[in-house]
């Protein structure tokens, strides 16, 4: 009756290792990065000497996603994600002094994702969505003068992002993307000629499965 007990008690426990291990669906990454955002030429009004452009400095952001599996075909999987990115401080320069000192920004898109090689520990993937954005201008111009223009924006986010994941462990990985947030143009008080623009963020960070 012992024997059969404890080849009982394991089954039982391999059983509930194995329904946990099937149930880990969802997936929250943390991450830290980089803002890549081309520069932008001004196209009219006092054309200073030097550096008539807006210039965006490399900003530190923050990045939170939560992904839920949804389905999955041999190699390839298929997710629905949440991300969340901010940028505390995205430094502007430029030699026209009416141009804001600054500004911050975050975005929440959800976004479908494609995972290829799935069975592997090495993974890449491929996202796309939509949501919103929210930036908060500065109230300081380059020129060190106060701003007069616009102090916040909100408007719709086009998302599309590339990545690759090292899965190693079952619950836990690492991450490597590139995200890119096309926005409408913002309120920099200078003619630039765009209508829209490429918010560009390069992010690493850490996954945890549950």
């Amino acid at each position: 009756m012992a024997g059969k007990s404890r080849r009982f008690a394991l089954l039982t426990i391999l059983a509930a290792i194995a329904t946990g291990a099937a149930a880990q669906k969802n997936e929250i990454v943390g991450g830290v990065g980089r803002s890549l955002i081309p520069d932008q030429s001004i196209r009219t009004g006092p054309i200073p000497l030097t550096n008539n452009v807006v210039s965006f400095r490399s900003g530190t952001l923050w990045e939170l996603d939560y992904a839920r599996h949804l389905a999955r075909r041999g190699s390839v999987a298929l997710d629905a994600e949440m991300p969340l990115v901010r940028n505390p401080d995205q430094e502007l320069q430029s030699g026209n002094g009416a141009v804001p000192k600054a500004y911050s920004s975050l975005f929440l898109t959800p976004a479908a994702r494609v995972r290829f090689f799935a069975e592997n520990a090495l993974q890449l993937w491929v996202s796309g969505g939509g949501g919103l954005g929210h930036w908060t201008i500065s109230n300081t111009l380059v020129s060190g003068g106060i701003n007069p223009g616009p102090k916040t924006k909100n408007g719709a986010v086009a998302q599309g992002a590339a990545g690759l994941d090292l899965r190693p462990w079952k619950r836990f990985g690492f991450r490597a993307g590139v995200r890119d947030f096309y926005s409408g143009e913002l309120p920099l008080n200078v003619n630039t000629g765009k209508s829209h623009q490429h918010n560009l963020l390069v992010t690493g960070g850490l996954i945890f499965i549950f």
